[in-house]
């Protein structure tokens, strides 16, 4: 059945000052920030939030006070994502520079569910240079898929986005939705990434436009130069498929079905995305009614072919 989840991305720009303020006045100041920013969204009551990398940082804090600071606010403004969570049954992507019990850094995302509790983390994979040489940041090594009650998720996080091997890791895992904290766009690779893991794609960007992309790597909704949040709904009961040899069976669906089943044609890819919104049958159903070959398999018949058919 159609599985439709409502996303909210925020990408205002980080808080200025901070630099010499008494740690308790800027944590106060930081929570009363995000809580107006949340204001913004929670009345399209979002199954999902999605906030900037370094959410909570004040940049014009010194490294060394930062860090000091982030000691102080410990999991403060975690907790306060957490409870804004609860109250709003809603996820939350809460993305900041942690403290391991070791004293090394991590700059994370923390997935939080809709009762507050952490469903997942991931760590940054690909850190900048000076993130390790001047904060302490070690690079993550894994790439999770997290659970959510209306499908799963990986993340990333800001450089991340120009390196193939994280990519491919979730290219291989196949969550339904990419979530991409950052202080940097991305531009092409948002999209690329949303088609190279078939997944719907949320991008929070501080300060910058925040979108959200389906699995053909199109736009469906971003921000504004007015408006530095978008709140959409996507369905993530859906599947690529290559126009060849499909396009009778595609016909044939959409005759059976009609609004009950969307076919999106980007145009010059050869691919088209089939979204399902019946309620008694899945797109996994759809695919097998109507012996659709899906993209991925089709890629593989193909390179079964050359393998077996290369010149000498």
């Amino acid at each position: 059945m159609a599985r439709p989840v409502t996303i909210s991305s925020l990408g205002p720009a980080a808080l200025a000052g901070g630099a010499d303020a008494p740690f308790a006045e800027a944590l106060d100041r930081m929570i009363a920030h995000w809580r107006g920013q949340f204001a913004r969204v929670l009345p399209d009551k979002p199954d999902l939030i999605v906030v900037p990398e370094a959410c909570d940082r004040y940049p014009a804090m010194s490294v060394e006070r930062r860090q000091d600071y982030y000691r102080y606010r410990g999991d403060r403004v975690r907790d306060f994502f957490a409870e804004t969570a609860a109250e709003n049954s809603c996820y939350l992507a809460y993305s900041a520079c942690r403290e391991m019990p070791d004293g090394t850094w991590r700059n994370s995302t923390q997935i939080i569910d809709r009762q507050g509790r952490v469903a997942g983390i991931y760590n940054k994979n690909h850190v900048v240079v000076e993130e390790t040489t001047k904060c302490g940041i070690l690079c993550g090594k894994d790439a999770p898929v997290i659970a959510c009650d209306f499908g799963t998720v990986g993340c990333a996080i800001c450089f991340d986005l120009n390196f193939a091997p994280i990519r491919a890791k979730y290219a291989a895992a196949r969550p339904d939705l990419v979530v991409f904290c950052s202080m940097y766009h991305g531009g092409l690779m948002q999209g690329y990434w949303a088609y190279d893991c078939r997944a719907h794609f949320v991008g929070s960007v501080c300060g910058d436009q925040c979108s959200v992309i389906n699995p053909l790597g199109e736009l469906v909704a971003a921000s504004t130069n007015y408006h530095h949040y978008v709140t959409t709904t996507v369905n993530l009961d859906c599947t690529l498929a290559h126009l060849d040899y499909n396009w009778g069976r595609l016909a044939a669906m959409k005759a059976k079905y009609g609004r009950g089943v969307q076919i999106t044609d980007p145009g010059h890819l050869g691919c088209v995305l089939i979204s399902n919104g019946l309620d008694d049958r899945t797109v996994d159903d759809l695919v097998a009614e109507f012996e659709i070959e899906r993209l991925d398999d089709y890629w593989a018949r193909a390179l079964r072919h050359h393998a077996e058919n290369v010149e000498p």
